[in-house]
């Protein structure tokens, strides 16, 4: 990987061009990762609408699909358009990946639900969410090559880092347009329609975009190769087929692209998922914090893709690699502190052992979310990885015994998915109830939403709820609400049976006495503290993201830069980076331990520092004119 030096170069200031070709293709950029990321933020909502026929388990595992599928095809764009683009041009594949992308946007905000449309709904929303990821795969490639091939050799990083915002602020964007949006509105009509206005916004921003783009002449480098007859005729064989480029890309994806995917990843969107699910802080304040933590920390990917020109690429990748390797368990465990202190001492005081037969217990690895727990070990240990509660599993029960969990004092048995089809329900509801009994004896900070009680199932619910020490004379004796039978069947607050013919129905509404939710006491959440270490991850971030585009570009030569970049890249961020959340789950339930899949970014990190600091070469310098 021979370079040109550019030593003795004077640096000079952006030309008007210059600006204009970084704002468009940044501005662009912005705009398809603002698309990408309202999928994943209004999942919920969309779930709702295309796969409203399915329960509410079935709908989520649905929707997260089609989330998954914009990830998965994102290497594939990354080779459709990079061989496109290094056989028509820079400016016109990019041109063609936006329109895409902010097309396949809009037409998700306009797309009839399945109430209309039945299954054609959903199988257009899949189709629509594979034409965006296969438009991101072509579209980073693209604008960053773009903008190197126009950067002086000694600003190429400067210059770049400002397309290495984008994926930040687009995210930060579309936070902010759904905070708008849901606080304008009602939670029901947010629901029902209000989730489309962020998808309808995007055809005022791709229209711009598109305006923009279509006054930029191609890239100077590319046009130079291309007047010189030395443009590859076969990039992906050329690319990929020889080894001594196939092993730049190699070391591209292992030394430098699935490290700092990880790192980003977790730092970004796995932070994100963490105060969510993990921590059960509410999704609004997330958001927020969230959103201030890019803002304060986005103007870093500048200055680290402005250090690179001065010190070098992999320097401050490589630190920024070492950086999350020693400090993301601290980091993580001060976030449980900050965000959720309630959780953090019941965590530290009441920890649970699941007794199992041997085998009986699985690594749960789900990336697709389609795999639900069968087995009674399974299932216990599901439950309490998702309620965040720690646990030692003991294989020493007799096979063919259930799972048993014991929390303090309390022993509850679980139950087998298959060997009780016909009970699974009631199982559920009994075992979730009794253990959420038992964690809430012991600190964990629980509460339990309103029950709606019929008046035909009221002594029943009372005598099914001793706890609660209720007086059904009492709550008769209350408030009550009048509910046609109709409704009341239909809301499953009684069967036909019970009825009996009645028109309307007596419901009462009894506090605390329905399902149990694990949640963060919004008084005791501590912002500083939590922002402050959102803001440190998103620092790491900047330091492995700032500097990589321009180190990725000049790696490869001009004739097949933007295939061979393109797939390092979307391999490393879109399968490394995008198993993320499901690796660490599982290896999270596999220990008992809401920290232990954090090893997953840590190690992969490790792999690329390792890597990096033995086989990648520093970039700064090379001449990209003459690296043909």
């Amino acid at each position: 990987m021979a370079m040109a030096s550019t030593a003795g170069k004077t640096s000079r200031g952006m030309t008007r061009e210059e600006k204009k070709v970084i704002f468009a293709s940044s501005l662009g950029t912005i705009f398809e990762w603002y698309d990408f990321y309202l999928y994943g933020t209004l999942t919920a909502a969309i779930g709702a609408a295309f796969f409203t026929q399915y329960p509410e388990t079935t709908r989520n595992i649905f929707t997260l699909l089609a989330f998954a599928a914009g990830f998965l095809v994102r290497p594939f764009g990354a080779l459709v358009f990079g061989r496109i683009g290094d056989l028509v041009g820079r400016k016109y594949t990019f041109l063609v990946t936006i329109m895409i992308m902010g097309l396949s946007t809009f037409l998700v905000g306009i797309l009839p639900g399945a109430a209309s449309w039945g299954i054609a709904a959903p199988v257009i929303l899949v189709a629509l969410r594979m034409l965006q990821g296969l438009a991101l795969g072509g579209e980073y490639g693209g604008a960053a090559t773009y903008v190197a091939e126009h950067a002086p050799d000694d600003r190429r990083g400067f210059y770049t880092s400002w397309i290495q915002t984008t994926a930040t602020l687009g995210l930060f964007l579309s936070l902010i347009v759904i905070l708008i949006v849901q606080n304008s509105l009602s939670k029901e009509d947010f629901t029902a329609w209000g989730w489309r206005i962020p998808f309808l916004v995007s055809a005022a921003l791709l229209a711009i975009s598109v305006w923009i783009r279509l006054s930029l002449a191609e890239s100077p480098t590319f046009q130079r190769m291309k007047d010189e007859g030395k443009g590859s005729k076969a990039p992906l064989t050329e690319a990929f087929g020889q080894w001594k480029n196939a092993k730049i890309a190699l070391l591209a994806l292992l030394g430098l692209t699935a490290g700092q995917a990880v790192v980003w990843y977790n730092g970004q969107f796995y932070a994100l998922f963490f105060l969510q699910n993990v921590l059960k802080v509410d999704p609004q304040s997330v958001n927020i914090m969230i959103a201030i933590a890019l803002a304060l920390g986005t103007i870093f990917f500048v200055v680290f893709g402005w250090l690179s020109d001065k010190i070098g690429r992999k320097p401050i990748i490589m630190a920024g690699l070492a950086l999350a390797i020693v400090t993301t368990f601290p980091l993580f465990k001060a976030l449980t502190r900050a965000a959720n202190p309630a959780l953090a001492t019941a965590q530290q005081n009441t920890r649970a052992t699941v007794t199992a037969a041997p085998g009986d217990c699985r690594f749960q690895f789900n990336p697709t979310g389609t795999r639900k727990p069968l087995t009674s070990c399974d299932i216990a240990t599901d439950f309490l990885a998702k309620s965040s509660v720690p646990y030692d599993i003991v294989a020493t029960a007799a096979p063919g015994t259930a799972a048993s969990v014991k929390i303090g004092n309390e022993t509850v048995t679980s139950y087998d998915a298959v060997a009780a089809a016909d009970k699974a329900t009631s199982n559920e509801t009994a075992f979730k109830k009794a253990v959420n009994l038992a964690l809430q004896d012991g600190g964990y900070p629980l509460k339990r939403a309103p029950a709606k009680v019929s008046d035909q199932k009221l002594d029943a619910f009372v005598a099914a709820n001793p706890e609660l020490k209720l007086d059904a004379a009492a709550i008769r004796a209350g408030d009550k609400a009048t509910v046609p039978t109709e409704q009341a069947i239909k809301d499953k607050l009684l069967t036909a049976d019970d009825a009996a013919g009645s028109p309307e129905v007596a419901v009462y509404t009894i506090p605390g006495a329905g399902a149990f939710a694990m949640f963060a006491d919004p008084a005791a959440v501590n912002w500083p503290m939590t922002i402050g270490i959102l803001f440190i991850l998103v620092l790491y971030v900047t330091m492995v993201y700032g500097p990589i585009a321009a180190i990725l570009v000049e790696m490869f030569p001009t004739r097949i830069r933007y295939t061979g970049m393109s797939l390092p890249y979307h391999i490393g961020n879109g399968w490394f980076g995008g198993l993320l959340p499901a690796t660490v789950f599982a290896l999270s339930a596999y220990k008992g331990d809401i920290y232990y899949g954090l090893w997953y970014p840590v190690v992969i990190a490790a792999m690329s520092l390792i890597i990096g600091m033995i086989f990648i070469r520093d970039t700064l310098g090379t001449d990209l004119h003459a690296k043909q």
